[in-house]
């Protein structure tokens, strides 16, 4: 039973960072840097590392992608979305894991904002051959520092409400919340 109820967690995990990557595409972007995002779904990504741990963090980040740029019909950007998201994933849930007690959830999703656009500058230059998009690298972390303190801040204040509700109720997730 509480296997179950932990998919049906993550298949919820996963259909929230959707709606937020698809609101996120409906915005219009308000940053005049190709490639810069406001990341809104990294806050899903946050939350089931904090919740479940890396592998899951994992999984919810790779189908939130796939299944987003199938939705939104950009397949052409899934490698780059892809690619940033497993990194910054992977980076979250080390700091997370060995860091927790230096850097708060604000700070471990700054890291992942950063290395999210590393990533996809990275892969758009191998993609195309050119490392003069490496120009853009600083203005995307100056960016990426900016939306990560704000998705953090937002995984911040939902994690500790999580955390009211799943101990309300003996919900599954609970211990990992548990500082």
């Amino acid at each position: 039973m509480v296997k179950h109820q932990k998919i049906i967690y993550l298949s919820l995990l996963v259909t929230f960072g959707l709606v937020l990557h698809i609101i996120e595409n409906m915005i219009p972007v308000p940053f005049p840097i190709p490639g810069a995002k406001l990341g809104l779904a990294n806050i899903i990504s946050l939350l089931a590392i904090v919740m479940y741990g890396v592998k899951e963090g994992l999984t919810v980040n790779i189908l939130r992608c796939l299944i987003g740029a199938l939705l939104t019909g950009s397949m052409s950007s899934l490698l780059y979305s892809l690619s940033g998201a497993v990194l910054s994933t992977l980076m979250m849930a080390l700091f997370y894991k060995y860091f927790r007690k230096v850097f708060s959830l604000v700070g471990i999703s700054i890291v992942g904002g950063v290395t999210h656009n590393i990533a996809q500058v990275t892969v758009a230059s191998i993609i195309l051959s050119t490392f003069g998009l490496y120009i853009y690298l600083p203005f995307l972390m100056v960016i990426g520092l900016f939306t990560g303190f704000f998705t953090g801040l937002a995984a911040f204040f939902i994690s500790q409400n999580l955390f009211i509700t799943l101990n309300k109720f003996n919900l599954p997730g609970e211990e990992r919340i548990k500082r």
